[in-house]
């Protein structure tokens, strides 16, 4: 069985594969299963990521209101916690290890909180596992 940490740092990517089931992966479930356990970290970008997935999927009709409603009630039962980002980092650091990883500054903002928490990371998105790994930040579901 694999060790699961008391904490990590939850990306978007992870998120929305609960949302939407052609998005559905066994990496996903897992870290969902992982709630029963652990509390997930997220920089303070993440509620507008997760809302403006949300609209861009009712705009074109993939999700209903009602789902969309449903879903962030689900989300919010889960141990997620916003830490908040300064000013000062998010125009520095971010930026810095966006250039570095060739990276958005969102998908920044979550390497840079596991890398100063010093714990795992949870994502599906391939550019920002490569820049964990290279990073030697741990990844959720190994690799």
């Amino acid at each position: 069985m694999e060790h699961v940490p008391n904490r990590f740092v939850l990306d978007n990517s992870i998120v929305m594969a609960w949302c939407f089931e052609d998005e559905s992966n066994a990496l996903a479930d897992s870290v969902l299963e992982s709630f029963k356990q652990s509390k997930a970290l997220v920089p303070a970008i993440w509620p507008l990521e997760v809302g403006n997935v949300l609209l861009v999927a009712e705009r074109r009709g993939r999700l209903s209101e009602a789902d969309a409603t449903r879903f962030l009630s689900m989300l919010s039962s889960l141990p997620i916690h916003s830490e908040p980002e300064t000013r000062q980092r998010a125009m520095s650091e971010f930026l810095f290890l966006a250039r570095e990883h060739q990276l958005s500054t969102y998908d920044a903002s979550y390497l840079d909180l596991a890398m100063r928490q010093g714990i795992p990371i949870a994502t599906l998105d391939k550019n920002l596992r490569n820049a964990a790994g290279r990073c030697k930040v741990a990844l959720m579901g190994g690799e």
